[in-house]
């Protein structure tokens, strides 16, 4: 399968990747059913910054790999950078939890 090149494209992926369903999308990012579907179907889309994020939280990705038409941004590497906007949101003993697990996988 060719990779997912356009906003739309990656927004449908991500979506079905999770098995989350167009109302289910909508519900967790307070959006319609239908803006959803505009977002993946219609071209260009015109999405706020605000539900751009939200979109982008729920699918664990970034804005820049949504954005990017040129697909210079990979999908792993939005989610490796996800992962550390989670991380660095963190308190102190959980980062500290979460560095031990990785020294032990390391280990191995």
């Amino acid at each position: 399968m060719a990779p997912a090149k356009t906003f739309g494209e990656k927004i449908n992926r991500l979506r079905k990747a999770k098995k989350l369903t167009l109302e289910q999308l909508a519900t967790l990012t307070e959006s319609s059913k239908s803006y959803i579907w505009e977002l993946e179907n219609k071209n260009p889309p015109r999405p706020s910054a605000d539900k751009l994020s939200r979109i982008a939280k729920e699918l664990d990705t970034t804005i820049e790999y949504l954005l990017d038409d040129d697909a210079q941004v990979r999908q792993a590497d939005a989610a490796d950078e996800m992962f550390f906007r989670k991380y660095q949101s963190m308190d102190a003993s959980d980062k500290i939890k979460i560095q031990k697990m990785i020294d032990l996988w390391q280990d191995e």
